[in-house]
């Protein structure tokens, strides 16, 4: 999964401070040492495999668990040492949309919105107020078990929303969403970041790469990269390279290196089941390499079925990080 970070003011107060974060269970440690600090107003993406740390780091900052060792401060205030100070800051939408079935949709916010200690005066508007900014004005008298996936999250979230808290933590806000419902909840999401500071879990790349300005990848309860997602990508494109799709019955390419100036490397990719094969052609930066192969592929009688630049992707950085050996993603 990953988090994801939306940078305001420089002057701006953290929000958010994981100090030294350690979680153990018996012998096996979840979290090791982690640090990382979350901005007022930032939309964070928190990106790690299965079993990286990201549900034990989530549940840490809302309080549920409590580290072995290491503190969390919210808004000003110890996690574990002035609870309810810091929850009341803190709006968090679970995965899996866990909603009381029986309750309508309005029941159930007014009802979060008491949990929260909403006071009594104010929470009659509040609770409109966030119906409306989720687009759940409509249904708000239908029974919360009688809606559509995409509706039920986004009671979840007005759930998480009730009572105006500084941060909002949204743990795989679009699984199991059809595409017009993803779209929705993404511009929901993004609106939420003029007004909330918003962690965002998810194991969907493109969304995060989407969302986000900032980004958190964990792997092995380690943090390995904390940068916006546009600098991992461009740390993934070290090289001049070109994928390129030939047709090459004769197995001409694997002696093509040498007829190529400044080229490094030529590596097969993927043989596809029409007989063309796929290729990764790196040289050095400063070769024009489409010229040269067109060139010289047409010379040797190779026919190119296709050419393109190996730009890099959000996926392409994190799959480079928790592939790296354990002293973690440092360059």
């Amino acid at each position: 999964m990953v988090i994801c970070v939306k940078n305001k003011k420089e002057e701006e107060k953290f929000v958010i401070q994981v100090q030294n974060i350690t979680k153990k269970y018996g012998s096996f440690t979840a979290l090791d040492a982690i640090n990382f600090e979350i901005k007022e107003g930032e939309i964070v993406g928190f990106l790690g495999p299965n079993g990286a740390g990201k549900s034990t780091t989530m549940n840490i900052i809302t309080g549920f668990i409590e580290p072995t060792s290491g503190k969390v401060i919210v808004d000003g205030n110890d996690v574990s040492k002035k609870p309810k100070k810091a929850k009341q800051q803190i709006g968090y939408m679970p995965e899996g949309v866990p909603l009381y079935g029986d309750l309508t949709v309005k029941e159930f916010v007014t009802y979060m919105a008491e949990i929260k200690g909403v006071k009594r005066k104010e929470k009659k508007e509040k609770v409109e107020k966030i119906l409306e900014e989720t687009g759940l004005l409509d249904v708000k008298n239908k029974l919360t078990k009688n809606l559509s996936r995409g509706y039920k999250q986004r009671v979840s979230m007005a759930g998480a929303l009730v009572g105006d808290p500084k941060v909002i933590i949204l743990d795989e806000p679009t699984v199991g969403l059809d595409p017009k419902q993803v779209t929705e909840i993404r511009a929901l999401i993004k609106d939420l970041g003029k007004n909330h500071t918003v962690i965002l879990s998810s194991h969907i790349l493109s969304e995060v790469s989407q969302i986000c300005n900032r980004v958190i990848i964990i792997n092995k309860g380690k943090i390995v990269a904390v940068d916006t997602p546009e600098h991992l990508e461009q740390k993934v494109i070290k090289d001049n390279s070109i994928y390129v799709t030939v047709e090459d019955p004769e197995n001409k390419m694997l002696k093509i290196k040498e007829k190529l100036e400044k080229v490094e490397d030529i590596k097969l990719i993927s043989q596809n089941e029409d007989k063309t094969k796929k290729y990764i052609i790196t040289a050095e930066k400063d070769v024009d390499l489409r010229k040269s192969l067109f060139e010289t592929l047409a010379k040797e009688g190779i026919t190119i079925f296709e050419m393109k630049k190996a730009d890099a992707t959000l996926e392409d950085a994190f799959m480079q990080l928790i592939n790296k050996p354990e002293e973690g993603g440092k360059e």
